[in-house]
């Protein structure tokens, strides 16, 4: 399966960015749908870690209330709604799903850059 990532770009603080990413090939599960970051110096972490079986994504703290993952299923899309942005959020932004063979597999990175 390989990803395809589009969206993001630069923003002001405040303001509102909407990452995309597409699948294509089978992937083991749309509940693993997730979106990750990695800021300057930093490690890659977890921003949107997929979808508990009660059907609701897990957001980190950092992003929670601010940030929105919505997907589309049967087209293996997936997306990141992100507001209120913050001089914080300067990072780039990196999709991520497990194959049908339970192999994590990486979209391309895409920068965000938020200005205050």
């Amino acid at each position: 399966v390989q990803l395809q990532a589009s969206g993001g770009g630069s923003a002001q603080s405040g303001g509102s960015l909407r990452l995309s990413c597409a699948a294509s090939g089978s992937i083991f599960s749309v509940n693993d749908m997730s979106w990750y970051r990695q800021a300057p110096g930093s490690s890659r972490r977890e921003l949107v870690a997929g979808y508990w079986s009660d059907g609701r994504p897990r957001y980190a703290d950092s992003v929670k209330g601010r940030f929105t993952i919505s997907r589309d299923n049967a087209k293996k899309q997936w997306f990141l709604e992100m507001n209120s942005l913050k001089s914080e959020d300067t990072a780039v932004y990196y999709c991520n799903v497990l194959s049908q063979y339970g192999v994590a597999v990486w979209g391309q990175g895409i920068q965000v850059t938020v200005s205050s």
